[in-house]
């Protein structure tokens, strides 16, 4: 590919943690280039950085050491205001953990990243019944968190993410506490984001029927990527 067409780069990022008395290295020197429409997958156990990467890549922490270059720009170096403005802009999150509000609709839920842009009431509604639809959800928009399975809940999730139509999406065992028709549904969706919508999908997931759609598998241990598949 074009280097023009970089849209993630981490030089050597480093990521460090005191424990008590103890450093604890989270991730070791990681060099990664992510492309405009790539969709790729991170795979590793419990404790192998997966997620503080993640976490990184979404402007949610800092780097202990290294270069992260979103879209030209290091990333490192903002202040949390900047970092808080690109997250709102570029990045679209899927928690595993949902980070629903519990007295809130599922139409609610998925309108509120659209309240802090300024998006007139009925144009948040009408994209937010959208996005819903699109995970399947459309009989269920008036329920609240505690009325839907864990599995809705997540499409819940998927639908808040997609609905700013962001240029990266980042999401942590997406699949995880769906069925296996929803989950393929959910699969495709998020290639499709990449192939068809120009979003760049990064996915981390223990799921194998997820992982095998992606291109591209980066595996992670002790905090570097080992390799790629």
């Amino acid at each position: 590919m074009n280097p023009a067409e970089i849209i993630i780069e981490l030089r050597s990022i480093a990521k460090h943690y005191m424990m008590g008395s103890e450093g604890f290295c989270a991730l070791n020197g990681i060099d990664l280039d992510i492309y405009l429409n790539d969709y790729i997958a991170i795979v590793g156990s419990s404790g192998s950085g997966k997620s503080t990467l993640m976490n990184l890549l979404g402007c949610l922490d800092y780097p202990t050491d290294g270069e992260y270059r979103l879209k030209g720009t290091n990333v490192a170096t903002l202040d949390e205001n900047s970092l808080a403005g690109i997250r709102n802009r570029e990045i679209g999150f899927i928690f595993q953990n949902f980070n629903l509000l519990p007295r809130a609709s599922a139409l609610q839920n998925v309108m509120q990243p659209l309240i802090y842009r300024g998006v007139p009431i009925d144009e948040r509604k009408q994209r937010a019944q959208e996005a819903l639809s699109m995970v399947g959800l459309q009989d269920r928009m008036d329920h609240v968190p505690n009325q839907l399975s864990g599995g809705q809940r997540q499409r819940v999730a998927i639908a808040r993410a997609l609905v700013t139509k962001p240029a990266i999406l980042l999401a942590d065992e997406p699949t995880g506490n769906l069925d296996s028709h929803n989950a393929k549904v959910i699969s495709s969706m998020l290639i499709d984001l990449a192939t068809s919508r120009g979003k760049t999908v990064l996915v981390a997931s223990h799921d194998p029927k997820v992982v095998e759609q992606f291109p591209r598998v980066y595996h992670m241990r002790d905090g570097a990527v080992q390799q790629v598949t």
